[in-house]
């Protein structure tokens, strides 16, 4: 994997509590490193209607993905299969108490790609919001294709582990 690369990100986002969850896909140029047993992706994440911008910070391993935002957003969101996670996410609309619980986690590196699948089970305020899915997707910017592919397969070496989330504490 080079390290400038093409990151494309799809999953929900919920806009506010009344509000149905709506498809999002951002693809964003960025960074990648590799360093003591873990992937790094460095970018930068634009909202509409605001000027500032937010750093993003993407670190995974097996069965680990922490999101760290810096800038208009700031949170700091694990993913852990096995685990609930509670995080502070600030907007400038307010802060929301979240609450992550990962269900399964997909991970799947080649030489100039590399495939993340997460479910979770997603609280907001100690209630259950939805049951969300993030698909990551990164290719060295040399590929040249950039499209997002549907996790569906697994082998031996890239099973997808599925809990319930009511297990988790």
């Amino acid at each position: 994997m080079t390290k400038e690369v093409l990151i494309t990100i799809r999953g929900l986002q919920f806009v506010s509590q009344g509000d149905d969850a709506e498809p999002v896909e951002v693809v964003s140029p960025g960074e990648y490193y590799y360093k003591n047993g873990s992937h790094y992706l460095l970018f930068e994440e634009l909202t509409e209607g605001f000027t500032e911008s937010t750093h993003n910070m993407m670190k995974f391993s097996d069965g680990h993905l922490e999101v760290r935002k810096k800038g208009l957003i700031d949170v700091n969101m694990v993913y852990e299969l096995n685990k609930k996670t509670l995080s502070y996410y600030h907007t400038p609309f307010g802060v929301m108490h979240m609450g992550i619980a990962t269900t399964s986690f997909y991970k799947k590196v080649a030489k100039d790609e590399i495939e993340l699948k997460v479910d979770y089970a997603l609280e907001m305020n100690e209630s259950f919001v939805a049951d969300c899915t993030i698909y990551i997707n990164v290719k060295s910017r040399e590929a040249g294709n950039f499209h997002l592919q549907p996790l569906n397969s697994e082998d031996d070496e890239h099973k997808i582990v599925r809990l319930n989330p009511r297990d988790l504490k």
